[in-house]
């Protein structure tokens, strides 16, 4: 992995654990020579993962809509910010761009772009690693819900374990470094086999 997508809040109204967890692994990231790939805010997580990896010397890559390329909202100080002509077209550019997918404490957004990470993977459209960091254990309700999915048929139990969740940094990225696509589970759902 050369570069990682980060999805995460961009609400500067939440607990300073999650601030300072986004923080760490912006600088995690960077000692480990990975290039932040990210929504190109600097508002919330995303200005605190931006801060870490700029901290600690890495390369960060905004990707952001004109609507929100304002003063107010985007993050002046990375590396390259690219400007995508849509929210379609911003995602698109994130998949595009990186190696693998960390999704940090969010909302809606957050959960868009994880959620349609995992379906692409479901369906062999990539075979990226894709990781929770579990911070405050903000997780654990949506962790529940696909348990119960697997459980009620709706998800293959591979494509739920092969979601990565850590609570810190080092074993998040360690933990996706030694991801295994699904690669049987991906043929079952598409009945190919």
């Amino acid at each position: 992995m050369n570069s990682i997508c980060v999805f995460c809040g961009s609400s500067d109204s939440v607990h300073a654990d999650y601030l300072t967890a986004a923080r760490q692994m912006g600088r995690v990231l960077a000692e480990r020579g990975l290039r932040l790939i990210y929504g190109g805010g600097k508002t919330g997580l995303m200005g605190a993962v931006a801060d870490g990896v700029l901290e600690a010397n890495g390369e960060v890559i905004g990707v952001i809509i004109p609507s929100m390329h304002t003063s107010a909202l985007a993050h002046k100080g990375i590396t390259r910010m690219n400007v995508a002509a849509d929210m379609h077209a911003r995602k698109a550019r994130m998949h595009e761009l990186a190696d693998g997918y960390i999704a940090l404490p969010g909302g809606f957004g957050t959960f868009d772009e994880l959620f349609e990470t995992l379906t692409w993977g479901q369906i062999g459209a990539h075979e990226k690693p894709i990781g929770l960091l579990n911070v405050r254990n903000y997780y654990a309700p949506l962790l529940a819900a696909l348990d119960h999915a697997v459980d009620e048929g709706f998800i293959f139990r591979e494509h739920r374990d092969a979601l990565c969740c850590e609570a810190k940094p080092e074993a998040l990225l360690d933990a996706m470094a030694n991801h295994q696509h699904p690669h049987e589970a991906v043929k079952r759902w598409m009945r190919e086999k």
